[in-house]
C-alpha cells in the first residue's frame, strides 16, 4: 500500500513542484492552497502532512494545534520561510515531527519525509509500533493513543500473526491451523467474527486489516 503525503501551501508553484517529485518517488499525494482546504481533504489513509506556515486565513500552526485537539496523530513537516529558534519551538509545541526552512532542496525534503515515516513505522522483535498503535508482544499488551485495549487471548493471537506475516494475504485454514490447532471442529465463519471483534476494537486501525474477498487477510502498511 502506498503511503499518502498532503501537501498544504498556498503558493501553486511549491504545491506542483513538491507533488512532482513525491510522485516520483512512489507516494500518492493530495494538495490543499489552505488550512480549511486541507481540513476537508485529510483523511485517516494519509502518512504525512507537509505543511507551511505563513497562509491566508487559518495558519500551519492553527492547523497542526487543531489535528492534535482532534487526536490526529499524522506526521507533520512544516516548511517555512521562517526559521528563528522561536517559530521551531513553536512548531513543535503544537505538534510537528519536523521542521524545514524555504528555501528547500527537495532531496532534503525527500530525505526528511522518509525519516520521519520510518521513525513512525518500527517493528522491533518484542513490539510493533505504528504511529499511535503499540502492540508488545511480550507483555501481551496493545495501547491505542496512549490507551489499553483489551483483547482476547484469541485476539491477540490473530492480531500478532497478521503483523508477523504483513503484506501477504493469509487464508482463514491458514489461521485455523495456526490459531484453532487444538481445535477440530473451527469454521472459517469463526474466523471471520473473531476478526471482526479485533477490528472494531482497534477502532480507527482497523483500516490496517483488509480482507481480500473469496482468499483471506491482510495486514496493511
Amino acid at each position: 500500500m502506498r503511503q499518502k503525503i498532503l501537501i498544504v501551501d498556498d503558493e501553486p508553484v511549491i504545491r506542483e513542484v513538491l507533488e512532482f517529485n513525491l510522485k516520483s518517488e512512489g507516494f500518492d499525494v493530495i494538495s490543499a492552497e489552505s488550512a480549511e482546504d486541507a481540513m476537508n481533504k485529510i483523511n485517516p489513509g494519509c502518512s504525512l502532512i507537509l505543511l507551511d506556515i505563513m497562509m491566508g486565513g487559518m495558519s500551519g500552526y492553527k492547523f497542526a494545534e487543531t489535528l492534535r485537539n482532534q487526536n490526529n496523530q499524522t506526521p507533520i513537516i512544516f516548511l517555512t520561510a521562517k526559521e528563528t529558534e522561536n517559530d521551531m519551538l513553536t512548531g513543535f509545541s503544537v505538534g510537528g515531527d519536523d521542521y524545514i526552512s524555504k528555501p528547500f532542496s527537495i532531496k532534503e525534503v525527500i530525505a526528511r519525509v522518509k525519516a520521519v515515516l520510518k521513525r513512525r513505522h518500527i517493528v522491533e522483535p518484542d513490539q510493533f509500533i505504528f504511529e499511535n498503535l503499540i502492540v508488545d508482544f511480550n507483555l501481551k499488551i496493545i495501547t491505542l493513543h496512549n490507551e489499553k485495549v483489551a483483547l482476547t487471548k484469541t485476539e491477540f493471537k490473530i492480531l500478532v500473526y497478521l503483523i508477523r506475516h504483513q503484506n501477504r494475504v493469509i487464508p482463514r485454514h491458514e489461521f485455523i491451523d495456526e490459531i484453532w490447532k487444538d481445535y477440530p471442529y473451527i469454521t472459517e465463519r469463526t474466523v471471520d467474527v473473531h476478526i471482526t471483534r479485533l477490528r472494531k476494537k482497534m477502532r480507527d486501525y482497523a483500516r490496517l486489516i483488509s480482507n481480500t474477498s473469496g482468499f483471506g487477510y491482510r495486514f496493511n502498511i
